[in-house]
């Protein structure tokens, strides 16, 4: 034992120069980082000021850009997704809006958010013909992208819960669609998830910065569709 420690007091003498250097280089990079990270969340928060409303006072909007997130192992949508639903067809029920688009990941055959959406929908009374949907929106930034690229949508009220809205709202802003939100506080009560994805926030913040700085396009482009508009015109 104390011919091991000897070793390493050894190593660092040999060493202390090079163990000084990244020291002090994971000490810059930590405050170079925590600094990205403060001027993101400040950049984003700011292109979503004055555009957050509850579901009665929030503009009129032609569609409801709801964002997916975790489907259950039967199908079902989670407490978060199911959240985000029921604000988006209480908006279409009260004529705030006129169509829903669901935006979420259908990348592999068994696992399917927008279907889940649809079905959830549906079921509540929503008019198939109203609800649109979008099998490649893989983060936020793609659903926002292509909600505007791919879909059309110029003008929206994005569907999310509340601590997701900032970034959800000043991305599809900053990337050409004139867009307000509504943000759900209900699922609040699942506490451990709800402090979780709050916290990862900071740095999908950081994330969404450097996509709108790079102007990348989305995972998935594929040709125009024109379901929004089909669906505006059913009436």
């Amino acid at each position: 034992m104390r011919g091991r420690r000897g070793a390493v007091r050894q190593w660092y003498v040999e060493h202390r120069r090079l163990v000084r250097r990244a020291l002090v280089t994971m000490v810059v990079g930590a405050v170079l980082l925590s600094g990205a990270v403060a001027a993101s969340v400040a950049w984003i928060r700011s292109g979503a000021d004055g555009h957050l409303y509850s579901g009665a006072s929030v503009p009129d909007a032609p569609v409801a850009l709801v964002l997916g997130t975790k489907v259950e192992l039967d199908g079902t949508p989670s407490p978060f997704l199911a959240a985000r639903l029921e604000i988006a067809q209480r908006l279409l029920a009260s004529g705030k809006v006129r169509a829903i688009l669901v935006s979420g990941d259908n990348r592999n055959a068994d696992y399917n958010e927008p279907a889940a959406m649809l079905s959830w929908l549906v079921d509540r009374g929503v008019p198939v013909q109203k609800v649109v949907l979008d099998p490649a929106g893989f983060d936020t930034y793609d659903s926002c992208a292509r909600a505007k690229r791919i879909f059309g949508v110029r003008r929206a009220t994005v569907v999310t819960q509340s601590f997701h809205l900032p970034r959800a709202v000043a991305l599809c802003r900053r990337l050409g669609i004139d867009a307000n939100g509504v943000g759900d506080e209900t699922a609040q009560r699942y506490a451990q998830r709800w402090r979780v994805s709050s916290a990862r926030e900071y740095g999908a913040c950081l994330k969404a910065s450097l996509d709108l700085l790079s102007g990348r396009d989305p995972a998935h482009l594929g040709r125009p569709d024109t379901g929004v508009d089909d669906a505006l015109r059913d009436g």
